[in-house]
């Protein structure tokens, strides 16, 4: 049997990366068949990283079509996704489509959250922590994630806008020396960033501090030296203290130049000019949450996407319902909007019954289920709000609502699957459906026109329908109800109602009765 292969792309400020697997799909595990790095510096030349440079966007293109070309040797299905610089970008939609032209790449955005999760992933496939509770640090060039868990279970997690390249374009930006009063000043502006962290963390106890990336990695590729280590080492699971820290960062900033910088052993030269504000970051991080000592995760982000990826295509094909973290995420936010759980979870169950059962019409698969399953279960979460325009209520609430397991491309078709439950069908002059690509509003269309026949057939809120029954013949579709004699009627008479879209996206004719 062939194995299928991945190739996750993480799309960073400083670089972009690529890793190639190989998946077993009966365990979940993968093998790495290769790894490729470009320092593109995306979000170089604005540090308040609200717009992508002409030149730095090219670079970001360039590499991508590599990677891809990469990906396509090996015959890789990819999944790329972006973080900080072309999340906070106000032309982020420009490199999106750019990449989607030129290099054949469809990118998603991840929010800070989201990647906190990915990062956090990667890092429990890479060092013995899954039994210990741990706080986990990556520093980026435009953000820092921060979360503390333990296994699948996540405590705390928070994402911060303070970056390698982030504080250099601040702090030190432009000068040939690494002055005293522009290190002061990072310092102070770092403490005023981590307040929130600082007194949130306190909450959770943990039993170890885990760093990734490539600031904290060459920080510790540079402690490793100074011990005496090997120059091209490993780093997994390697563990310096505190000290060991303060003496690096103090080294880095004695040596004032970048020039100087780079004869400091370990020091990668592609990192020399952004160093200085990376591991004054670290350093900050270090004395603000009191850590003793921090263990390397070689894994992080990409490796991550990649376990993602593999529960979504491949461990998930088989179930029929959203993945633990998903499901968390979505009833956590129902329960928080007191939705009427009853209604829900019976329409929840038709949605689902009525997909299964037109596989044959709509050809879609597992992960659009799950969204199905996920826009049901909150598709009158805008009640909360108000009875009136509740759909666009929901659309509201799901979009902006912090969902783990779910990316920002993701939240946006759910959240316009729910819109779509009643009143209005999809149209183009709706911003936030026009937005989309032309494949995701067909998607959204179709589960649409499913959630709307699944909410007519509970209109009395009763859930009296036991069953349905969907014979396909030709351009005739017909939905046989079974169910509670009293409201069963009703119930047809609520689908019938709402049946048009279906009809219009599918080009069929629908019947709802009750079997003869």
């Amino acid at each position: 049997m062939i194995k299928p292969r991945l190739a996750a792309i993480d799309i960073g400020t400083n670089s972009f990366h690529l890793v190639i697997v190989e998946v077993d799909t009966n365990t979940g595990k993968f093998n790495i068949l290769g790894r490729e790095k470009e320092s593109v510096r995306l979000g170089s030349g604005s540090a308040d990283m609200k717009h992508l440079g002409k030149d730095a966007m090219d670079r970001g293109i360039a590499a991508l079509k590599k990677f891809a070309s990469l990906a396509d040797s090996a015959g890789a299905q990819v999944r790329a996704i972006a973080t900080s610089a072309v999340r906070e970008a106000m032309n982020q939609h420009e490199f999106i489509i750019r990449a989607r032209i030129e290099a054949g790449i469809r990118v998603e955005v991840a929010s800070g959250i989201e990647e906190a999760r990915y990062i956090y992933l990667g890092i429990l496939q890479s060092v013995p922590v899954f039994d210990k509770t741990i706080l986990m640090i990556d520093i980026g060039g435009g953000s820092t994630e921060f979360l503390i868990g333990r296994g699948r279970d996540i405590y705390y997690d928070s994402s911060i806008k303070l970056g390698a390249i982030r504080l250099t374009e601040r702090f030190f930006g432009g000068k040939k020396d690494t002055d005293s009063k522009s290190v002061k000043a990072c310092r102070e502006y770092i403490k005023g960033f981590m307040t929130t962290v600082t007194r949130e963390s306190k909450q959770h106890k943990y039993d170890i501090a885990v760093g990734s990336s490539g600031t904290i990695m060459n920080l510790a590729n540079i402690i490793n030296i100074k011990r005496g280590g090997a120059v091209d080492a490993r780093l997994n699971n390697f563990v310096f203290t505190r000290d060991e820290l303060y003496g690096a960062v103090d080294d880095i900033i004695e040596a004032g130049t970048v020039k100087q910088k780079l004869k400091i052993p370990g020091l990668d030269p592609a990192r020399a000019d952004i160093i200085t504000a990376g591991a004054i970051l670290l350093e900050q991080i270090f004395k603000e949450l009191k850590i003793k000592e921090m263990m390397i995760s070689e894994y992080a982000l990409r490796e991550g996407i990649v376990l993602d990826t593999i529960e979504k295509e491949f461990l998930l094909k088989d179930k029929n319902h959203l993945s633990n973290i998903r499901y968390n995420s979505v009833m956590h936010l129902a329960e928080n909007f007191r939705i009427e759980k009853e209604h829900s979870a019976h329409v929840t169950k038709l949605a689902l019954r009525i997909f299964d059962l037109t596989k044959k019409l709509h050809k879609l698969g597992p992960a659009e289920r799950e969204y199905l399953e996920a826009a049901t279960i909150l598709h009158e979460v805008g009640g909360f709000v108000s009875h009136s325009q509740h759909h666009r209520h929901s659309y509201y609430i799901i979009r902006n609502a912090e969902m783990l397991g779910f990316t920002e491309n993701e939240k946006e078709i759910v959240a316009n699957i729910a819109r779509y439950h009643r009143k209005s069908h999809p149209k183009m002059k709706h911003p936030d459906y026009a937005k989309l690509t032309a494949d995701e509003q067909l998607v959204i269309r179709k589960l649409a026109a499913i959630l709307r026949i699944a909410d007519g057939l509970d209109r009395s809120h009763t859930s009296s329908i036991s069953d349905i029954d969907i014979s396909i013949e030709g351009s005739k579709v017909t939905f046989a109800i079974t169910g509670n004699a009293e409201h069963i009627e009703l119930e047809i008479w609520g689908a019938n109602s709402k049946k048009k879209l279906f009809e219009e996206v599918f080009g069929v004719d629908v019947e709802v009765k009750s079997p003869t």
